[in-house]
């Protein structure tokens, strides 16, 4: 079994404990990710993440909310919070208190496979979730997305394995986004952002996700047409995540 099947194992035993009734009213007013990846230039959704599969712990003890103001204050457009706790070691509780905490759109980062899980997004404050096509059949993707839409959720729908192109280029999502982590085995490729833009829907934000580490990543991606980048791991693992992202931007601009 590779990571992947082992998490979402284990999130669907998590989603069967959701209760229907546990959230109560839907509340917040949502801010547009749309908008906020939108300006000229490539945008950056900077990632809050405490560990992954990859990379183990990656920032121990870190103050989510000190972060995501750092984040904000050096030039993020967004800010992704990872809300899985068994690999990712994040919590819905920090998303909620990242987000009323900054005044930029904040993303559930999770892996979202039933509809439960989107009236819980809103109850913690989320402007936006992330769909992985890769752990999902298109009938519950496209049913998910309609669901977020109801909500008043704005969904960034990601893909890794090019199989999804043509599917995800007919669904033509408002924002989608090429991960070029193979799922399997964890590791990245920044050279697939090069082979999948041109399958991916033109009238579509496009964001270039994982594996940018460097300005000159950053320009290669905003150079072949992304609209934004989504970097986590290569600002935690400075240990000073807002001043990478600082110094990240400055030598860019």
């Amino acid at each position: 079994m590779n990571i992947l099947d082992q998490i979402l194992d284990l999130k669907r035993q998590e989603v069967d404990q959701i209760q229907d009734t546990e959230f109560g009213d839907l509340v917040g007013q949502i801010r547009s990710l749309k908008e906020a990846l939108s300006s000229p230039g490539i945008s950056i959704i900077a990632e809050i993440k405490m560990k992954s599969p990859s990379e183990g712990e990656i920032l121990p003890n870190a103050d989510p909310v000190q972060i995501a103001k750092e984040y904000e204050s050096a030039g993020a457009a967004a800010i992704s919070v990872l809300t899985d706790q068994s690999f990712f070691g994040g919590s819905l509780d920090i998303l909620k208190s990242v987000r009323d905490a900054v005044s930029i759109p904040v993303i559930r980062k999770d892996f979202i496979i039933d509809e439960k899980q989107i009236p819980e997004t809103v109850h913690y404050h989320g402007d936006a979730f992330l769909l992985i096509a890769d752990a999902l059949d298109q009938d519950t993707l496209q049913q998910l997305m309609n669901d977020g839409k109801k909500a008043g959720l704005e969904f960034l729908v990601e893909y890794h394995d090019e199989k999804h192109a043509e599917f995800i280029f007919v669904l033509n999502p408002e924002i989608v986004g090429i991960n070029c982590r193979n799922l399997k085995t964890m590791t990245t490729d920044i050279s697939y952002f090069k082979k999948m833009f041109q399958s991916l829907p033109s009238t579509s934000i496009k964001v270039a996700e994982s594996g940018i580490y460097t300005p000159k990543d950053l320009k290669t991606v905003s150079d072949l047409g992304y609209d934004a980048a989504l970097i986590g791991t290569s600002l935690m693992k400075t240990r000073n995540p807002g001043k990478a992202l600082e110094a990240l931007l400055g030598a860019t601009s």
